[in-house]
């Protein structure tokens, strides 16, 4: 009976220095485990601030543009200001630049010299990529002893944000100037069209574009007056619903329809009624002639 007790104290001190053993084997691990967290972890966070840490833009002009142009997508229009004024400065530097270092040339060529200027426009923003886009502009058009050419892009982010730049070069006596810039009516892209005054010496240049509606694109222009100085704004027109412009010899028509005639028709079945504003080129700009509703065939 004795041999059994003893027996059994054995086994019971056994499996209690098992337990002890178990027991210190693990805290010697968790000491060297909190040890070496210690030792690494601050190593760890250097390392991941290294690299996270931001970077500047890169060196070419096309990567700083890209860098400026990637930091607008989720920004809203009216917050976008900084970085596109950045842009704007960065590419029309550039421009006078290049324009200055490649004249046109003096023989007749197949390729006209603005359509040069755009490619390099787009080499400049080449970089770029969505959903972030750049559409260039460029004219070219002689007025008096000079030649006038017009750089412009649209820098968009989104379907409706975009932001608008005309900037206009003169070239005269070989040299190159920055003449005059303006920041077209946003949210639309970018065209031209050229009217000319028998009454007027200065350089007219009617900038149109379109955006997105809810149903239909809005027209929006604006006429702007070069007197050899600055441009002037003589005339404007925004978010014409499903306005469609036609430039004319000494006159300028828009046909459009009004938005809440377009719903009642729709809620009804009816074909919406058609209008047509028609503007006379005057001294002053462009004067309104006439708005009134047209035959609805043929829309």
């Amino acid at each position: 009976m004795m041999n059994g007790n003893w027996m059994a104290l054995k086994v019971e001190r056994r499996s209690r220095d098992a337990l002890i053993s178990a027991a210190l084997t693990g805290l010697r691990f968790l000491v060297i485990l909190t040890i070496a967290v210690g030792l690494t972890s601050p190593v760890s966070v250097w390392a991941r601030k290294k690299k996270h840490k931001p970077q500047g833009p890169p060196p070419d002009l096309a990567g700083h543009v890209e860098y400026l142009a990637r930091q607008l997508y989720g920004l809203h229009l009216d917050e976008s200001g900084p970085l596109t004024s950045q842009i704007q400065k960065l590419v029309l530097d550039h421009m006078q630049e290049w324009l200055s270092q490649h004249p046109p040339s003096d023989k007749p060529t197949f390729v006209p010299y603005h359509v040069d200027a755009r490619r390099e426009l787009e080499n400049v923003f080449s970089k770029v990529q969505p959903p972030i886009y750049a559409w260039p502009a460029t004219f070219g058009e002689k007025w008096k002893d000079s030649l006038l050419i017009g750089v412009g892009y649209t820098l968009g982010w989104s379907k409706y944000d975009r932001a608008n730049v005309v900037a206009l070069y003169e070239r005269c006596e070989g040299k190159i100037r920055l003449a005059a810039v303006t920041n077209f009516i946003p949210r639309v892209d970018l065209h031209y069209e050229f009217l000319q005054p028998s009454n007027s010496d200065n350089f007219w240049l009617l900038v149109y574009g379109t955006r997105l509606g809810k149903s239909h694109p809005r027209l929006s222009a604006e006429l702007y007056d070069f007197d050899g100085q600055a441009l002037k704004s003589s005339w404007k027109t925004e978010d014409v619903y499903d306005g469609k412009m036609e430039i004319e010899k000494d006159r300028v028509v828009i046909r459009y329809m009004r938005e809440n005639e377009f719903i009642e028709a729709a809620t009804y079945g009816r074909t919406p009624p058609r209008r047509e504003s028609v503007y006379k080129v005057t001294a002053k700009g462009l004067e309104l002639v006439t708005d009134h509703q047209i035959p609805s065939q043929g829309q």
